[in-house]
């Protein structure tokens, strides 16, 4: 299996609706660029947060989440308090092939702030 080209990216989501919405170029008008681009697809992330602070010495079960733990939160800005973290989704959602591997990893426009994605991959066949 090789790396996947955007021209493939393109074809995959245009007629098998990988990628929905899909951004078949770049768009970088007054936004943090987001759409297909060399050889990946940068998402977006949608204005859904759940932030996960400690103000209340809650213990985080990744298993079963006590919702003491977290806050809900929507809106276009949001604000990480220090010591914590934010769990986020995309605005795309993807339907990857069983035989493909995909690799998330942060844009340096956020690594540039301090935002820092953790890495994550799906291996699409333990589906």
């Amino acid at each position: 299996m090789s790396i996947k080209s955007d021209r493939w990216i393109t074809k995959m989501s245009k007629q098998h609706g990988m990628i929905e919405p899909f951004a078949d170029r770049q768009v970088r008008e007054g936004v943090i660029s987001y759409g297909v681009s060399s050889y990946g697809y940068d998402m977006r992330v949608a204005p859904e947060f759940k932030i996960f602070t400690n103000a209340l010495s809650a213990v985080v079960d990744p298993k079963q989440f006590d919702p003491k733990s977290f806050v809900e939160f929507a809106g276009d800005v949001c604000i990480v308090p220090p010591n914590s973290f934010a769990l986020a989704s995309s605005v795309e959602y993807f339907r990857i092939p069983r035989n493909c591997l995909t690799i998330c990893v942060g844009k340096s426009t956020y690594a540039r702030e301090h935002v820092r994605a953790v890495r994550d991959h799906r291996e699409c066949d333990a589906i």
